[in-house]
């Protein structure tokens, strides 16, 4: 790495250990290119996932499943969040390690700050460095949300989901601010450790992108399970109470009021672009704080590029996979690869059992001029899927959105056993375009959950009838 004083020149600057600038800086470091990885906290070598994301989220839903009618509570909680430290430690030492004793990488702990377009400067008064490179990549992820509810901010309650995954003490009562995916993630985790879960959701439904017949489906997992979903609720107030503290909302055009131990904000995440001084290399943003970048992740300034949350696509740890694929394309490839090459981004909602889903809904699929067949049925009456007996999980429901004219597969929901799984095949199946009877008539192990499409494809519960040709 050449330096100069407290200066470094790269070729490549990433700013931010998550897994796209991560995987980036191992690709071209590993071609012999000079590069320079800023990660402002210790605590976040490899990124937002494996560190308060998806591994200690994931790892808490195991462990919430696995508590024996003789454990405590409490200690089990203690444990299992103990457990997962140690998990998201290893992981953590181990992305740092694999990327700094790499000849060509060094990895830089501190705030990294532009001093103009091809310059950065990390720390202040003697400690500062500056880092000049030739291309630089913004990879700074995103940060929870915290609503502008009066009390909230200041309440000793209040907790991000970061806060609540390092907190050893299981939270008697829970109230969950927000109905989205983190929100009933979180929801089925602590409802499931033994926390009577209340979730305030301002919407009129939970899952309100999903059709109903999935969501509600979805909804009465969650009430099985002891959580308490408060639709159309405008929370108001937090009031602090020396024990405890109370949550003052609206609903049904009265007030009502709720005591609760801990108030988790799951109202989404921004990126995250404070204090990068963007302004100075001349990147631009967008009107909701992500850093505005072209198909090729390009942003305002060509030699600077922005992958992950932090450029406002979507929130998942597979899509900066991907953006890593695009600009590793821009620097050391040929340039083509892009997002609009994007096509069948799954999903999963990791409640128990976890609900995937990928491409349109029903209403959506009419929506956009459609006729559509739809196959569908309860985990309970899939004879071909005898797996969901075997593991005791038959709760659930399968649903295929087909094009009635050409038989392509526009979209699924998957409310199962392995749904996480198994919407990677119906994936990829739309992304190459095999078709719905194809998929059906494949040859599937047994017992296995995939054999489910065997039936479910088959068992048509509507169609739309055509009028006239086919345009």
């Amino acid at each position: 790495m050449d330096t100069t004083d407290k200066t470094l020149y790269a070729d490549v600057l990433v700013i931010g250990f998550g897994k796209g600038g991560k995987v980036t800086a191992a690709t071209v470091g590993g071609l012999g290119k000079r590069v320079v990885l800023v990660e402002q906290s210790d605590q976040m070598y490899g990124g937002t996932c494996p560190n308060v994301g998806c591994v200690p989220t994931k790892a808490l839903v195991h462990h919430s499943g696995k508590r024996r009618s003789g454990d405590s509570v409490k200690d089990f909680y203690e444990r299992s969040v103990q457990h997962v430290e140690a998990l998201t430690s290893l992981f953590r030492s181990g992305n740092y390690d694999a990327l700094n004793n790499a000849d060509t990488i060094t990895v830089i702990t501190g705030r990294a700050t532009f001093v103009d377009p091809h310059t950065v400067a990390v720390g202040v008064g003697e400690d500062r460095l500056t880092i000049v490179a030739e291309k630089i990549l913004i990879n700074t992820g995103s940060e929870p949300v915290i609503p502008d509810i009066t009390g909230l901010r200041g309440s000793k309650y209040a907790l991000t989901s970061t806060d609540l995954i390092h907190t050893t003490d299981l939270p008697e009562r829970l109230a969950i601010l927000g109905g989205g995916y983190l929100g009933i993630e979180f929801a089925a985790i602590y409802a499931r450790f033994g926390s009577h879960v209340t979730v305030f959701e301002a919407a009129p439904k939970i899952l309100g992108r999903e059709d109903d017949d999935v969501a509600a489906v979805a909804e009465d997992i969650l009430a099985g399970e002891g959580i308490e979903i408060i639709t159309g609720a405008r929370v108001l107030e937090i009031r602090d109470g020396e024990n405890d503290a109370t949550v003052v909302f609206e609903n049904g055009g009265l007030e009502h009021t709720q005591e609760v131990d801990a108030i988790l904000a799951a109202t989404g995440r921004v990126p995250a672009t404070r204090g990068l001084g963007l302004e100075a290399a001349g990147v631009r943003t967008t009107s909701h704080g992500a850093v505005e970048v072209d198909e090729y992740l390009r942003t305002s300034q060509p030699h600077i590029y922005a992958l992950g949350d932090v450029n406002g696509g979507p929130q998942f740890t597979y899509i900066s996979l991907d953006d890593s694929r695009i600009v590793v394309d821009q620097l050391v490839g040929e340039g083509r690869r892009s997002t609009a090459d994007r096509v069948a981004v799954p999903r999963t909602l990791f409640m128990t059992p976890p609900f995937a889903s990928v491409g349109l809904t029903e209403r959506e699929a009419r929506e956009a001029g459609h006729l559509v067949k739809i196959t569908s049925q309860p985990v309970a009456e899939i004879v071909a899927m005898p797996r969901a007996y075997a593991v005791e999980e038959t709760r659930g429901i399968m649903k295929f959105v087909i094009d009635a004219w050409t038989d392509e597969i526009l979209g699924a929901a998957l409310l199962s056993i392995d749904a996480q799984e198994l919407i990677n095949t119906v994936t990829l199946a739309m992304r190459y375009g095999i078709k719905a009877t194809q998929l059906r008539d494949a040859i599937y192990t047994h017992p296995s959950s995939t054999e489910a499409f065997n039936d479910v494809l088959a068992t048509v519960v509507r169609v739309d009838e055509p009028h006239g040709s086919h345009a």
